[in-house]
């Protein structure tokens, strides 16, 4: 199922995060195998798929680089998120994801 996200780039991997109980969290633990392609906040294709290799990203470190990446892409709009997600209590259970095309 095809499922749009923010990413961010550091030096070639992609970086994700999502709900610490969500079917993109669940999938890597059975299989790092994935297929990526550009699209719009909708879903809508812009380009063909590519298969790529996902892990979950527990290492603080590397956990700060991806926030520090998304927050530079995204700005205000990933501090708004942010705010929500700490307000419902939901940015404890947040999950980061490694995607390398």
């Amino acid at each position: 199922m095809a499922t749009p996200v923010w990413f961010a780039s550091v030096d070639g991997t992609l970086y994700v995060f999502t709900g610490g109980d969500s079917g993109k969290v669940k999938r890597p633990r059975r299989s790092p195998r994935a297929r990526v392609a550009p699209c719009d906040a909708r879903g809508t294709l812009h380009g063909p798929w590519r298969d790529a290799s996902v892990r979950l990203v527990t290492d603080a470190a590397e956990i700060r680089r991806a926030q520090a990446a998304l927050g530079t892409k995204y700005g205000s709009q990933k501090w708004l998120l942010d705010l929500g997600s700490w307000l419902t209590g939901r940015i404890r259970r947040r999950a980061w994801i490694a995607i390398d095309v």
